[in-house]
């Protein structure tokens, strides 16, 4: 854990909040309840007509006190984070706390119009490059906070990230294809998103800014229900055993409104308390690893 000077008094009430995948699941939970709590919203969604019907819910649920934004990208396209990071950059002067929340899991391999596994792309390139690109606007809002979801799901990728395989080739042959070689992928991303952090944090060290990242637990939300009938029937059954949204976001809001954290950073939180993660999401070397590779990748200079 590494020590910040953030020791003023914090709240979320009156602070500007961008929170990508905002329009679904304990994205949509975070946003309003975080509007209730007095926070201005920049919503980042895919849909431009489910923010405008979140703009509106949140706009009648705080009789119109809360401001939300909307920005439209695609977190598959690294074009499409670059041009919202510049939008939100003209009309915020200032990022008090930001969310990266947006995810998803590709059953089948797909490749992205900038030549990464979907998955990867989405799930870690995506706000690895969000995060540069809004770092500085940040630092001068500090103190700041950045919060992002991973998940208990990381602790599959027993063996790490697979620095020679970033394209996952390997996970979605056969037959690592038909033995879950997708979960695997979205736990490696889910590993990379607290590796992200916890280097992030580091770099980030005196700054006024600290980077959080959370486990939500298992949640029922529309998560994996485009990945075929196979995978649709598979979480409808996981639904059973599964936390409402609200119960999910509770972390990520307390994360963006808590006092409790103040001096806390690089840490992973499980039901708002600091937790352990698995072994290889504490090695620091290969953490550094991950952050100089995504620079490459995204031809960061």
């Amino acid at each position: 854990m590494i020590k910040s000077n953030e020791n003023k008094k914090w709240t979320v009430a009156g602070k500007y909040v961008v929170i990508t995948g905002a329009t679904s699941g304990i994205g949509l939970a975070a946003a309003k309840e975080l509007a209730v709590r007095g926070a201005n919203l920049g919503i980042v969604a895919r849909s431009e007509a489910k923010a405008k019907d979140l703009a509106d819910e949140i706009h009648a649920i705080t009789k119109g006190r809360a401001t939300v934004d909307i920005f439209i990208v695609d977190m598959a396209s690294l074009q499409s984070v670059r041009e919202a990071a510049s939008e939100i950059l003209a009309k915020c002067p200032r990022i008090d706390v930001l969310v990266n929340n947006a995810g998803a899991l590709f059953d089948k391999h797909q490749m992205t119009v900038d030549g990464f596994e979907m998955t990867w792309a989405v799930n870690h390139l995506a706000p690895f490059l969000f995060t540069t690109l809004l770092i500085d606007r940040l630092k001068e809002s500090g103190p700041a906070r950045i919060v992002t979801t991973a998940s208990h799901g990381h602790k599959m990728a027993k063996k790490g990230i697979n620095f020679d395989d970033l394209n996952a080739i390997g996970l979605y042959s056969f037959p690592q294809r038909f033995m879950g070689g997708s979960t695997f992928r979205y736990a490696e991303t889910k590993l990379a998103n607290i590796m992200f952090t916890v280097e992030l944090a580091r770099r980030l060290a005196g700054t006024g800014v600290t980077a959080h990242c959370f486990d939500p637990g298992l949640v029922a939300t529309n998560f994996n229900q485009n990945n075929g009938m196979m995978a649709r029937m598979t979480m409808a059954m996981m639904k059973r055993f599964s936390r409402t949204p609200e119960k999910g976001a509770e972390t990520l809001v307390w994360l963006a409104d808590t006092d409790e954290i103040n001096g806390h950073n690089g840490c992973y939180y499980t039901d708002m308390a600091v937790t352990v993660p698995a072994q290889p999401a504490q090695n620091q070397e290969a953490a550094k690893r991950l952050w100089e590779v995504s620079r490459e990748q995204l031809h960061l200079s």
